[in-house]
């Protein structure tokens, strides 16, 4: 099947009840920049920060019967579309289009960029996004850019992956969706298993590498566990996670610490016994033990990765801060650290 050559993640709309709340939160936290705004037509307000190469854009509805509204009584907060950047987003659409996608939105252009969407999986869809050269990238369709100038470097680079929680039976159409629609690769694949709950992971992959979904289904045949929770709690499939990349995790972590960003705790046995698991190409032990990042393994080199607490009422949607040094792929070690990771959450 041919791929859809170039696509990146140009970024990720997230429905909110309250935009404004959520990009302060991002602001704050994360210490990313206001790139743009906008209020259209009294209908919704819509707010874009950023840090590095990624971009996140946070629509509240200002009307009770507004799709925005929609999203958010069935979801609560949440992403609702993965842009993607593409060199010729009418062929990108229409192509998707050939091979089973639903369109969404026909391909329009305005303000110098042409946009079209096409449907996902769940309520989640993915509008690829074409600029024409030398357009502002903050720059979309209704979004005005805005000076800036309060963004903290901690050294946030780009978006790394979005883990998506999709309900039983729903792991082979999706994947499947994947490399028949956008001509993604299957790069990992793998059943875990932890106490009496188990998961199945598949990671799909762009063909140029810079867009990564790792598609979970819970295992039926044991207890349920917290991608169940997710999808009864998020009212159906949809991403769990969104993966940020840094050059330095300790770095990073610290620093996000220091802003008042939460993460999820990691047992002291797991350090006492990383030694006997594998040797350490950066960092010591005890810079990770003081700040719980897990670290994993693969035939490429090592990974850095730790999981902030979810801020969501409905305890969904939360972030990753992840380091890679070599590491091409998502180990054994790591799904197993996610699982327990949240596993530990649910019980606190």
């Amino acid at each position: 099947m041919t791929a859809l050559h170039g696509l990146t993640v140009d970024h990720v709309r997230i429905h909110t009840a309250d935009a404004e709340k959520a990009a302060l939160r991002m602001r704050d936290g994360y210490g990313m920049d206001t790139l743009a705004e906008s209020v259209q037509n009294g209908t919704e307000r819509s707010t874009m920060v950023g840090a590095g190469g990624i971009r996140m854009v946070f629509t509240q509805a200002l009307t009770g019967d507004h799709p925005v509204a929609d999203y958010v009584r069935a979801h609560g907060d949440g992403v609702a579309d993965i842009a993607l950047t593409a060199g010729d987003a009418r062929a990108a659409h229409d192509l998707a289009v050939s091979r089973g996608a639903e369109s969404v939105a026909a391909p329009t252009e305005r303000d110098g960029v042409v946009t079209a969407t096409v449907g996902g999986f769940g309520d989640v869809t993915h509008t690829f996004v074409e600029r024409a050269p030398g357009t502002d990238a903050r720059r979309l369709p209704g979004l005005s850019p805005v000076a800036g100038g309060g963004a903290a470097d901690l050294g946030l680079l780009t978006v790394d992956h979005l883990a998506v929680c999709l309900a039983p039976g729903g792991l082979d159409p999706t994947v499947e969706y994947y490399r028949t629609v956008l001509g993604f690769e299957l790069i990992f694949e793998e059943r875990v298993v932890v106490g009496s709950q188990a998961m199945v992971s598949r990671i799909v992959r762009s063909a140029g590498g810079d867009v990564t979904l790792t598609l979970i289904e819970p295992d039926q045949d044991l207890d349920p566990g917290h991608i169940d929770d997710f999808v009864r709690d998020h009212g159906g499939p949809g991403v769990q996670h969104i993966a940020l990349s840094t050059a330095d995790a300790v770095s990073t972590v610290g620093a996000l610490r220091r802003r008042g960003v939460a993460f999820l705790a990691t047992p002291d046995a797991y350090y006492r016994l990383l030694g006997e698991r594998l040797d350490l190409r950066r960092h010591s032990v005890e810079e990770l033990r003081e700040l719980d990042i897990l670290v994993d393994e693969d035939h490429d080199g090592q990974l850095f990765q730790i999981f902030a607490r979810s801020t969501h009422p409905r305890n969904t949607v939360f972030f990753e801060v992840i380091e890679r040094l070599g590491a091409t792929t998502f180990g054994s070690g790591n799904i197993r650290a996610l699982y327990e990771a949240v596993e530990q959450g649910r019980e606190d």
